[in-house]
């Protein structure tokens, strides 16, 4: 039989105490701060810039601070001779008014002449569709997510699933609303690819929970789903550090474009790999998870076919 080498559900009460504070906290900060929300959904004006040799985004940022552009984000886009600046809404100027003062700006603080290649203008109600269809995308993936473990499990199961789902994407926001990280398509895109990579890891870890109960049919149910986390627990941190290691070299060498998407990945990865092990198996245990819920049913006329 296998040997027991970490009591993880004998530490629940304590983690339950972690992740309450964890999601008040991140609930608070979400009604109190809100999202530091990009040009994507709040609207603006995306002007691209190119440079003949690299460009200094300090001198940049500090030429558009003084031509009255505070809020504005400047970044790499492909090269360093490429910059991408993103502009707030202003009342009273007109898309390209706004870009020619943004063009006029960056000319002052550079020593040669700065090209304009682009400019894109989101209007406010195009910010609001993408806000509002980025959530429905959540909700809509919870939702299947919810019948896809309740049809290859048990609705307990599943209820453990989209609890832990929950779980990470609001910590998740909480970070970014916490420390105001800008929010934009790209980190929601990184939220999604969170709720995947989550319930990857609690899809491995049920599938060994079910094997185990069909298997050792005399433990307990909380003896059984301990031995489950410590067998899957190599390969839970063996998968996890990787992806920390490669999203750790992207936040620090990819650029500020995919900056805060391998910021929110990050904070993903690591709290999702806490919830498979502490909120998604201890919920299920909560509920009263028994042997009798994953038995494979006996098919009609099965016992007279085994006979001799």
């Amino acid at each position: 039989m296998f040997k027991q080498e970490i009591d993880f559900l004998g530490k629940r009460k304590l983690a339950l105490i972690f992740s309450s504070l964890l999601i008040v906290v991140s609930i608070v900060s979400l009604a109190v701060n809100g999202l530091k929300l990009g040009i994507d959904f709040t609207g603006g004006t995306l002007v691209e810039v190119g440079y003949k040799e690299s460009a200094d985004l300090n001198v940049l940022r500090k030429a558009l601070t003084e031509a009255g552009f505070e809020e504005a984000t400047v970044q790499n886009f492909g090269t360093t001779k490429d910059v991408l600046i993103r502009i707030k809404p202003q009342d009273g100027v007109s898309n390209a008014a706004l870009s020619d003062k943004v063009l006029e700006a960056a000319n002052k603080g550079a020593t040669e002449t700065v090209d304009k290649r682009r400019v894109e203008f989101v209007g406010p109600q195009v910010g609001d569709e993408l806000a509002e269809d980025g959530g429905l995308a959540m909700l809509y993936s919870m939702f299947g997510i919810l019948i896809y473990v309740a049809w290859r499990f048990e609705y307990k199961f599943s209820v453990g699933s989209v609890a832990a789902l929950f779980h990470d994407v609001i910590i998740t926001l909480g970070v970014f609303s916490l420390f105001q990280i800008e929010f934009d398509l790209t980190v929601l895109a990184a939220v999604l690819a969170v709720i995947g990579y989550s319930l990857n890891d609690t899809i491995v870890v049920y599938d060994r929970i079910r094997e185990n109960f069909r298997t050792l049919r005399k433990d307990s149910s909380e003896h059984i789903m301990n031995i489950s986390l410590n067998q899957t627990l190599s390969r839970t941190l063996m998968t996890s550090i990787t992806t920390a290691i490669v999203l750790v070299a992207l936040a620090l060498l990819g650029g500020e474009i995919i900056h805060n998407f391998s910021i929110a990945l990050l904070i993903g990865v690591g709290i999702g790999t806490y919830s498979s092990i502490y909120v998604a198996s201890p919920i299920v245990l909560a509920l009263g998870i028994t042997k009798e819920d994953l038995m494979l049913p006996i098919k009609e006329g099965e016992e007279i076919d085994d006979m001799p």
